[in-house]
């Protein structure tokens, strides 16, 4: 049989749709599961943004567009990104893509030389798409710990050790998944800093998340001095509209703007002709059902945050972004005897009916940080009361047979 090469085999994956696909099976086999492993919003797309698509589709706008986007799309990014990061951005200088998540490998594709050495900072807890893309592309990754004591930011004085000459690129992600951190506006100052002593680096600016802040405010780093030049603006509309399934995102820098336009030639085409007249309504039509999706979250965070702090051997930051929460779950692993935060998933999964996911999934454990698990609490108030009541339970229970054991 011919062979499968080795880059194949050793491309990573998102553990989030692995978890995703274990839940389903026991669904499927009559089980009782709340879930919160997946990142999605639990919201249906705005009926303003759903009616610019049908519009679209009736008036035949349903073939190729070109490979960066159709004007009206890209001139609407520009006006977005220039008003919310206070940039002056032009139209020619945003590509759009099936989703933001192409422009991880694009980044990669267009700042780093295959086999060369060249080296890729990125965030450990962080989203595993960053360090697949970056080895299947053939860089080199080195990773920088984000710690529980600093809100889950990395110290810039170790993103100062961890330069070297074959640094290329730098991936920044804020707000952060898994932890839900926010790189505040003294902290990315401090990067840009340290980023001026070093002018060969560029900046993968993963802003997502970027609309869902509830703690101070966004700070993007192309926003402060001589950085917006070197910095590659990746957001969308998945998180902000509830539009994963639409797969529409873009990518912001005028220099790398006409190389990520030939890859996207050279894999995807184009985005969906539909999805990008879909996406000039969300940027450009009323705002007010994404305030009020945003709303919700900080509500629902709030909620989260305060319940499983009231769970047995857990404790939980509250996290300044996105919709998702990484408790420490150390005690509670000791509490029932599980090794690690990954046999403490699994258990509660099978045993409880909840569906989480492990740190390990995001990366190596950082040394000296314990144990944790994310939380998507992109989930109604009443999954995430009865979710956080059985692991509470589940907790209790094992401890009381591991204890009678004993």
């Amino acid at each position: 049989m011919p062979a499968i090469s080795r880059r194949a085999l050793d491309l990573g994956t998102e553990n989030a749709f692995v978890v995703l696909a274990e839940v389903n099976a026991l669904i499927r086999q009559g089980k009782d599961i709340i879930s919160f492993c997946i990142g999605q919003p639990d919201f249906h797309t705005p009926v303003n943004i759903q009616d610019a698509a049908v519009k679209a589709i009736r008036e035949g706008r349903h073939g190729y567009t070109p490979s960066a986007g159709i004007n009206e799309l890209r001139e609407a990014v520009a006006r977005n990104v220039g008003r919310s990061r206070g940039l002056a951005v032009e139209p020619g200088d945003v590509v759009v893509a099936a989703g933001a998540k192409p422009f991880i490998g694009y980044t990669v594709l267009s700042t780093t030389d295959f086999g060369a050495g060249d080296e890729v900072i990125y965030p450990n807890p962080g989203f595993p798409i960053y360090d697949s893309q970056i080895r299947t592309n053939g860089a080199v990754p080195v990773p920088i710990s984000l710690r529980e004591s600093r809100a889950f930011n990395f110290d810039p004085n170790e993103l100062e050790d961890r330069i070297t000459p074959k640094t290329k690129l730098l991936i920044l992600n804020s707000p952060h998944n898994p932890t839900g951190g926010v790189i505040p506006r003294t902290e990315m100052e401090a990067i840009a800093e340290i980023l001026r002593r070093h002018e060969q680096i560029w900046v993968f600016a993963d802003e997502i998340y970027g609309r869902l802040v509830y703690d101070g405010e966004f700070c993007s780093i192309a926003s402060l001095p001589d950085m917006q030049e070197r910095t590659i603006i990746a957001d969308g509309w998945s998180k902000t509209w509830a539009m994963t399934g639409w797969r529409l995102g873009f990518a912001v820098n005028r220099r790398l703007a006409p190389s990520f336009t030939t890859w996207i030639t050279n894999t995807e085409s184009c985005a969906s002709h539909i999805s990008q007249w879909a996406g000039v309504e969300a940027l450009d039509g009323s705002q007010d059902d994404a305030q009020r999706m945003r709303d919700i979250f900080f509500e629902r965070r709030n909620l989260i945050v305060r319940l499983l702090n009231q769970v047995p051997g857990v404790t939980c930051q509250s996290p300044g972004g996105a919709f998702y929460v990484w408790p420490n779950v150390t005690e509670a692993c000791a509490l029932i005897g599980a090794r690690d935060s990954e046999e403490f998933r699994v258990r509660l999964l099978n045993d409880a009916g909840v569906a989480v996911l492990a740190d390990i999934h995001f990366g190596p454990r950082v040394a000296g940080e314990g144990q944790h698990i994310r939380f998507s609490y992109a989930a109604s108030n009443e999954a995430i009361e009865r979710g956080v009541e059985r692991m509470a339970d589940f907790i209790r229970r094992n401890t009381v047979a591991r204890a009678s054991a004993a």
